[in-house]
C-alpha cells in the first residue's frame, strides 16, 4: 500500500520522462524489460557478499539492510562515510558489477541527458516493512559532476524529494517497481530519502523493495 499523501499516480505516458527540477528526471517503468534479470543479480550479489544493516557514525542502526557491487562500494561505521574497495564483513573485493547493472546505468544516464556515465559503485538497499531512509545528499563522492542513478525494484516506495538543504519540504513522489530517477548537475546535491515502507506485496519480491544506487565515486 502507498500512502495516500505520496500522490504520484499519473497516465503511464505522464511518467516515461518526468521532469522533477533541472537536472532530474523520473523514467518511470525504465527498468522493466530487465527487472528480473537485475533480481537475479542482486541474490547472486548476496550470496558473495551477505544484506547487512550499516551503523551511522553516531551509533545508529540502519533500518535499511545494505550490500554493494563494483570496484568501490559505499559503507558507513563510526569511523565514517566512505567508499571501500573490500567489503568489510570479511575483507574480500565486492562483488564485480554485472553488465546488466552497468548498462541500465548508462542507457538511464543517457537517456535524462547525461552522456558517457560509467558507474563503479552500485549500493544496493534492501527495504523491509518499516524501513526507511532519511533525507541525505549524497556527497561522499569525489566527482561530483557525474549524476546519480536510482533504480526502485519491488513493492512501491514514497519518495521524498526535497532542496538544496534539509529545511526544504520534501515533494512525496510514488515510486514503483521498474522506475529510475536520475539527478545531476544542478540538483546533484538536492537532499532526499525514503519515507516509511508501508506493508504490500509484490510478486518478484514479497514484501521486499530493492534499491541500486549507481555512482562514480572517485
Amino acid at each position: 500500500m502507498m500512502p495516500r499523501d505520496c500522490a504520484m499516480d499519473l497516465f503511464p505516458d505522464d511518467r516515461r520522462r518526468l521532469m522533477l527540477d533541472p537536472g532530474a528526471v523520473l523514467l518511470g517503468g525504465f527498468a522493466l524489460p530487465d527487472d528480473r534479470l537485475l533480481l537475479e543479480a542482486i541474490a547472486t550479489i548476496a550470496e558473495a557478499a551477505p544484506f547487512r544493516h550499516l551503523e551511522t557514525p553516531g551509533g545508529r542502526r540502519m533500518s535499511v539492510a545494505m550490500t554493494n557491487a563494483g570496484r568501490l562500494g559505499w559503507v558507513s561505521d563510526p569511523r565514517g562515510y566512505r567508499y571501500d574497495p573490500n567489503d568489510p564483513l570479511g575483507g574480500a573485493p565486492w562483488p564485480a558489477m554485472p553488465q546488466a547493472f552497468a548498462a541500465l546505468a548508462r542507457n538511464a544516464a543517457a537517456k535524462a541527458g547525461f552522456d558517457d556515465f560509467a558507474p563503479e559503485a552500485c549500493l544496493i538497499n534492501r527495504y523491509e516493512p518499516g524501513a526507511k531512509l532519511s533525507l541525505h545528499q549524497d556527497r561522499d563522492e569525489r566527482n561530483l559532476d557525474q549524476p546519480i542513478v536510482s533504480v526502485s525494484l519491488g513493492v512501491d516506495a514514497c519518495f521524498l524529494w526535497g532542496g538544496p538543504t534539509r529545511a526544504d519540504r520534501p515533494r512525496r513522489l510514488a515510486l514503483h517497481h521498474g522506475d529510475v530517477v536520475v539527478w545531476g548537475g544542478p540538483a546533484r546535491l538536492t537532499f532526499h530519502g525514503i519515507d516509511t515502507l508501508a506493508p504490500s506485496t509484490h510478486p518478484l519480491t514479497g514484501a521486499l523493495r530493492y534499491n541500486l544506487t549507481f555512482r562514480r565515486a572517485a
